[in-house]
């Protein structure tokens, strides 16, 4: 066996019940003749066979496993393996969602951890973390492009944005650019009616948050002859998602001058422009601001950056949190509704939670929810891997006290 690596006894406890990850504390011996990147069977401290990932000893992440009891090079190939895996992630999106423009791969959750695939139309956008699944980029691609070819589905152009910080944690550069052909990065989608043109070169992320889909088509439905506000709207979606429904008139506040106008440019994309207005200013700085002028709203959407991305902030992502659903209530009218959310998975649903019935209770408020929801359904929640259960997103009715 040129390649494998030995758990501690005792260890492997979240790989045993279902996650996808081993770090370095947990192993005990590392027999490997292979370099960073390469396939590694794993095994339990006496010897017992849990399955093969990849290793990367650059990484507290030391394993990330791609397959449960079965092994590559015996049991199945690595490129039966990657073809399998994206077909499989193909047929659930068109079992569950609107493809148009969806999350084809979500790492982890669709067993391919590390890489992000999204489909924008006939484009797609592809982020990679991980050494590991980075050197077989090139042939999830090809299956990607393959299993879509057999829908009649056309890919015109690939762009990665695998820019993220977190690459060089494990040995890698930041790159972001085309993959072949180059083609305008600025594409048209539709979404829940509502037309975007989605800048996948220098837009956030991979260009546009698809995760929020289904919970901007539910948001609308309260916007009909409202008063909306619209936090950290980047290019506007849930803004125009208020419009969409009906809203009378429509704030979208972000700090990014970027965003705004793309916002901006959305809404006339739309023919919104007499409803909906987009201010660049800090959400934290604006929401005072209104208070003291006696603004209310009808609805307002609090769909904030990611407060926290590790534990170490935790503390202060609460701090955060409260605050601004704090100010968010007290510019609801009695009755208002608000839509808040938190797309950090360090953020846990107890602590989200908690943070909004502090607010609620400093701004002697009374809350009544209507829906708890989570990412849409492109994005699955893999069961036993908490990473991949990130988005808290809550509908509440805020009353005064009575």
């Amino acid at each position: 066996m040129d390649n494998s690596v030995t758990l501690k006894k005792g260890e492997g406890r979240s790989l045993k019940r279902g996650g996808l990850w081993i770090y370095d504390n947990e192993i005990k011996e590392e027999n490997v003749s292979g370099e960073n990147g390469c396939i590694v069977d794993v095994l339990d401290f006496d010897g017992f066979f849990l399955g093969c990932g990849f290793i990367n000893t650059n990484s507290k992440i030391r394993v990330r496993m791609l397959t449960r009891r079965t092994h590559i090079g015996t049991d199945i190939t690595l490129e039966e393996l990657i073809k399998e895996r994206v077909t499989e992630a193909w047929e659930y999106r068109k079992a569950i969602a609107d493809t148009s423009s969806c999350r084809l791969i979500f790492g982890e959750a669709d067993f391919l951890p590390g890489i992000v695939v999204d489909k924008f139309e006939d484009v797609l956008v592809v982020e990679s973390l991980a050494l590991g699944i980075d050197r077989l980029k090139g042939l999830i691609l090809e299956n990607v492009k393959e299993v879509l070819a057999k829908d009649n589905i056309k890919i015109r152009g690939i762009f990665e944005r695998s820019d993220a910080k977190v690459r060089e944690e494990e040995g890698l550069k930041r790159i972001k650019g085309f993959i072949g052909d180059e083609f305008d990065t600025k594409i048209l989608i539709n979404e829940n009616g509502v037309k975007y043109y989605v800048d996948i070169m220098d837009g956030q992320k991979t260009g546009f948050f698809l995760d929020q889909k289904y919970n901007r088509l539910q948001v609308s439905k309260l916007c009909r002859a409202k008063r909306v506000l619209d936090c950290f709207t980047y290019t506007g979606s849930f803004a125009l998602n208020a419009a969409a429904g009906g809203a009378s008139e429509v704030t979208g506040v972000d700090i990014s001058e970027l965003g705004c106008k793309q916002a901006t440019e959305n809404a006339e994309l739309n023919g919104f422009s007499d409803r909906v207005r987009f201010v660049c200013e800090d959400v934290f700085e604006y929401l005072p601001k209104l208070y003291e002028k006696n603004e209310r709203f009808d609805v307002i959407i609090l769909d904030p950056p990611a407060f926290t991305k590790s534990r170490d902030s935790v503390k202060n992502a609460v701090k955060g949190y409260k605050e601004i659903n704090l100010r968010a209530m007290k510019l609801l009218k009695n009755g208002g509704f608000l839509a808040t959310c938190s797309c950090s998975h360090f953020m846990t649903p107890e602590l989200f939670y908690e943070a909004i019935r502090s607010a609620a209770k400093d701004a002697h408020k009374r809350i009544r929810q209507a829906e708890y929801r989570t990412q849409a359904a492109d994005h699955p929640v893999l069961w036993d891997s908490d990473s991949s259960l990130y988005l808290k997103f809550y509908i509440l009715q805020v009353c005064d006290e009575k």
